[in-house]
């Protein structure tokens, strides 16, 4: 039986491990110093508690970190520490470069690191988000039997550490900005009495994030998390000498948002947070 042990579970986190357990797998997470919420989701989906980091480190087989990406160095740092050399997957999303500094702190206490990404919303029954690996082989394949006949489809990269992220932060670089960029202009039209006109002119086309305005709660909800993610793409572009702008400006927007963290704001509230300036503590 392989041991996993996730670090933290958070929505994603905790959904993914709990497909972990359909393989068979024995699930371990750390609740020292972890929020109610976290330790309420780890109790329901039926993870294993440890006492501490050093504890997981020593029993898991393979470690998968699923933080928000302004923790993700200092997640492999604690682990590092441990002198953890087994398996190691940051699912983190990061830039490539710092997905490269997060290797190289695990490597030097002899693990083997794995860039991963997830790609989709929680895995549920009716939900099969894709887990991009790029790594060792052998690594590759423990962790696609840790999820065998679960929701989560295994998808194999080639190319090493690096590319993972680079998938990622691709995608969620248009859709979450895309996102952000649908409020702001909803928010312009409500300040100006248009937005129904708004909408009509956006149900003309095929789809679009304009007529979806009951999401813009969720972004707003997760934007203390999407915001670095939206910084970390920043990262990403300016290392492949593109336009960082848009990346940079939804970051800038989700900061309004950050007071709202894990909430259930109503429409009016997450418009009224736009006129607003940053938040400075977004915990």
């Amino acid at each position: 039986m392989i041991t996993l042990g996730v670090l933290h579970p958070g929505s994603m986190g905790a959904a993914v491990a709990a497909q972990a357990l359909r393989s068979g797998a024995e699930v371990l997470w750390c609740p020292d110093g972890r929020s109610v919420g976290t330790r309420e989701r780890a109790q329901r989906y039926g993870l294993t508690p440890v006492r501490t980091l050093n504890e997981m480190t020593e029993r898991a087989d393979v470690i998968l970190s699923l933080c928000p990406p302004a923790a993700a160095e200092d997640v492999a740092r604690a682990v590092a520490a441990c002198s953890y050399a087994r398996i190691y997957v940051d699912g983190n999303a990061v830039s490539p470069a710092t997905m490269t500094n997060i290797g190289g702190i695990l490597q030097r206490s002899g693990s083997s690191v794995v860039d991963g990404s997830v790609i989709g919303s929680p895995p549920s029954d009716s939900k099969s988000p894709r887990l991009y690996l790029a790594g060792p082989t052998e690594a590759l394949s423990a962790i696609a039997q840790i999820f065998a006949g679960s929701t989560v489809q295994t998808r194999p990269l080639s190319g090493g550490i690096g590319k993972a992220s680079a998938l990622k932060l691709s995608y969620s670089s248009y859709q979450k900005a895309s996102r952000a960029l649908a409020a702001v202009a909803y928010a312009l039209a409500s300040d100006h009495g248009v937005e129904a006109e708004l909408l009509d002119i956006a149900k003309g086309r095929t789809t679009s994030y304009l007529t979806e305005t009951a999401y813009f709660s969720k972004v707003a909800a997760r934007s203390w998390r999407w915001g670095p993610e939206m910084r970390e793409a920043a990262y990403a572009l300016e290392e492949a000498g593109l336009p960082t702008d848009l990346a940079d400006a939804a970051a800038t927007v989700m900061d309004r948002w950050t007071g709202l963290k894990d909430t259930s704001p109503d429409l009016a509230r997450v418009l009224d947070e736009l006129h607003r300036g940053p938040h400075c503590d977004p915990t």
